[in-house]
């Protein structure tokens, strides 16, 4: 379950943050996820409260902001949304798409004390 991974790495983040800016406690964190990255939301709120116990985002919320997949088609010169990784353009048909958003998993920000 590579979402369990995905969860140390954003604790992870939490921590040096911590350190860097001198805060005790979070509250909440918020996260964008894309929808064609593989990421399953429910997996990844699973392990992120499992991996905070013990640190200082224990009983912190995640608030997981879902991107959708969006690409370029080069046959049709047009921004497109995707559904699927590998999908053909929804409007010409075509394979030549360049992905340009859908498959991210950021921090955005979080509310500390």
């Amino acid at each position: 379950m590579h979402e369990m991974s995905l969860a140390e790495g954003i604790v992870d983040i939490i921590e040096e943050e911590a350190l860097r800016r001198g805060f005790a406690r979070v509250l909440q964190v918020r996260v964008a996820v894309g929808e064609l990255g593989g990421v399953e939301p429910d997996a990844l709120q699973f392990c992120f409260d499992a991996v905070c116990r013990g640190t200082l985002a224990e009983g912190a919320r995640l608030c997981i902001e879902r991107v959708g997949g969006q690409a370029w088609c080069m046959d049709c010169a047009r921004a497109v949304a995707l559904h699927e990784r590998f999908g053909a353009c929804p409007e010409c048909g075509g394979f030549k798409l360049q992905m340009q958003a859908g498959d991210e998993l950021r921090l955005l920000d979080l509310e500390v004390q």
